[in-house]
């Protein structure tokens, strides 16, 4: 069975102006969805990510450039992910297609290369 990694995509935006009960109440759905995918024996990992955007790092030459972002203000971050194990893409999208994510955001589904 193929890991894949879902990737959720979200405009911060959407989530700023929640109650701190309505963002709790999100929280909820989102463990009911992936503890039906850990009974199912799908789910691998699901983590958020912190909203304060992270780094980025490339390379120019000899130099390495780390610069913060993305930041909230981007109308596109990436908000958290999942990784699942199923049978093929379309079984991941159907896994997917659960997620209270689509609700809020899109979601990003690569099959994870087993090199």
């Amino acid at each position: 069975m193929a890991r894949y990694l879902l990737l959720l995509h979200e405009n911060p935006a959407v989530f700023a102006d929640l109650s701190p009960a309505d963002f709790e109440a999100i929280v909820r759905e989102y463990t009911a969805w992936s503890a039906d995918l850990r009974a199912k024996g799908r789910l691998v990992q699901g983590e958020k990510l912190k909203d304060e955007g992270g780094r980025r790092v490339k390379r120019e030459g000899p130099r390495l450039l780390v610069s913060d972002g993305p930041f909230a203000e981007a109308k596109d971050v990436i908000g958290g992910l999942f990784v699942v194990e199923a049978a093929s893409y379309d079984e991941a999208v159907r896994l997917a297609e659960g997620c209270p994510h689509l609700r809020y955001g899109e979601i990003e589904v690569r099959e994870i290369d087993e090199t």
